[in-house]
């Protein structure tokens, strides 16, 4: 911010000067100049505001742009996270019950990392029998199914994730057509 200085020149009288002598204003004129003085304080206010405001405006911008890149790193991570959820996933499906240590182990680290996606506010979108929505799906086939109206989903390939109410990555489907 420029700074700006008002320098004022107003001389004491000197004890055997006459009211209108040498270094003295009269009064119209220095009522004038105090009037001037205060209309330059006034500007000055208004500016000094004016600069106060756009630099809370300013780091207003910069907290919300600060957010959305903070939260571009977190989606750079959390998608290859979701594609080992996927890789668990498909490993689970091909465990048994039997209670196997294995098999119990890759249970508890997909409960973990189940509960470290839903404490960020992750959880998995619900696909089948509802509408394709193209915001929100990938069809990745049609398929001819006479017991559903055209455009429901029959089934997913691959999960989709919402973050915060908003999408995180959109689900892979199969639609009747």
């Amino acid at each position: 911010m420029a700074k700006h200085s008002v320098q004022v020149n107003i001389r004491t009288p000197d004890p055997g000067a006459s009211p209108s002598g040498p270094g003295l204003l009269p009064a119209a004129d220095l009522a004038a100049e105090v009037e001037r003085l205060k209309s330059q304080l006034q500007e000055e206010r208004e500016r000094t505001v004016r600069a106060l405001a756009d630099f809370k405006n300013y780091r207003r911008r910069q907290e919300i742009e600060g957010k959305k890149v903070a939260e571009s790193g977190k989606r750079e991570i959390l998608l290859p996270l979701l594609e080992i959820v996927d890789d668990i996933e498909r490993s689970l499906q091909s465990v048994s019950d039997s209670g196997e240590p294995l098999g119990e182990g890759v249970k508890l680290i997909y409960r973990k990392v189940i509960a470290l996606l839903e404490a960020q506010d992750i959880h998995p979108m619900e696909t089948a029998g509802k509408t394709f929505n193209p915001e929100m799906h990938e069809a990745v086939a049609v398929k001819q199914d006479r017991r559903h109206k055209p455009g429901t989903i029959l089934d997913e390939v691959r999960k989709g994730y919402l973050w915060h109410g908003g999408l995180l990555r959109a689900a892979q489907v199969r639609v009747a057509e």
